[in-house]
């Protein structure tokens, strides 16, 4: 059974999709090549070419290729130099503003689609088309890097790409030719991740196997060293993605859902 498994797999990974999705590393330092016209539209072509919602393809995609532009939103994305290295910046957006034109424009009522449940059918719709594009530049012998500020500063980005109602924007990637190789990052187990029929929990045992490797790993100990803390947990809780930081930008992204039209309260 063993030897059939691995048979499977090494047949797998000479498929060029898999082996581009499960060799995917976050790159953050990109040459000065530019990336060509053709290519940027096949890229945004596959974005466009995912699942969606009901096929109403819920979001746009904001390209910025524009330095200064990038530059002066490099502020909202906390001065990060990938904001500014990368020859292209792809802004995924969460769009109902859109749809509801087409609606109103074909005498269509829109009053539906202002509540939490179409406001997620767009963001679900803008993620997969974020993660397409992912996948197709890397395919593409590009590197792309998740740019999680978006949300943190979306009341920001809102102004900066004059962003209509019923728009939000969810998600961000850098995209160009890399000037890096870095390791794979380590990843959990499946088993920590899928579950069969129904969910599983987890105990102290499961969560202690889990997470040893990850605990384990070279890279974390050196986080561990460098943050004065005794384990990775407390790296997340405490300095990564603490209550206050939180608590501030949930406020922040609350604020943006509301003034742009989606009005539930999740409160309520």
């Amino acid at each position: 059974m063993h030897y059939v498994l691995v048979s499977i797999y090494k047949r797998m990974i000479t498929n060029t999709t898999l082996k581009t999705m499960l060799q995917h590393r976050s790159i953050r330092k990109f040459t000065t090549e530019d990336i060509d016209e053709q290519t940027l539209d096949m890229i945004l072509k596959a974005a466009c070419n995912g699942s969606t919602m009901g096929n109403m393809q819920l979001y746009s995609i904001i390209v910025t290729k524009d330095k200064e532009k990038m530059k002066a939103m490099a502020p909202f994305h906390f001065n990060q130099p990938i904001a500014t290295n990368a020859p292209v910046i792809l802004t995924f957006v969460a769009d109902l503003h859109r749809f509801n034109k087409y609606c109103e424009y074909r005498d269509a009522a829109t009053e539906s689609y202002s509540n939490l449940q179409s406001y997620h059918w767009a963001v679900i719709d803008a993620i997969i088309a974020a993660q397409n594009a992912c996948v197709a530049a890397e395919s593409l012998g590009l590197g792309i890097c998740w740019i999680g500020t978006i949300t943190y500063n979306a009341d920001k980005f809102v102004e900066a790409l004059q962003l209509p109602k019923h728009t939000v924007p969810v998600a961000c990637i850098a995209v160009g030719y890399p000037d890096e190789n870095p390791e794979l990052t380590d990843k959990l187990p499946l088993e920590a991740l899928v579950h069969y029929e129904t969910y599983n929990d987890y105990n102290k045992e499961s969560i202690d196997w889990l997470y040893a490797e990850k605990e384990n790993h070279e890279n974390t100990k050196q986080l561990l060293e460098e943050n004065n803390l005794p384990n990775l947990a407390r790296i997340f809780t405490e300095r990564r993605y603490t209550k206050a930081d939180n608590e501030h930008f949930a406020k922040v992204l609350e604020n943006v859902v509301t003034n742009q039209g989606f009005l539930f309260n999740l409160n309520q």
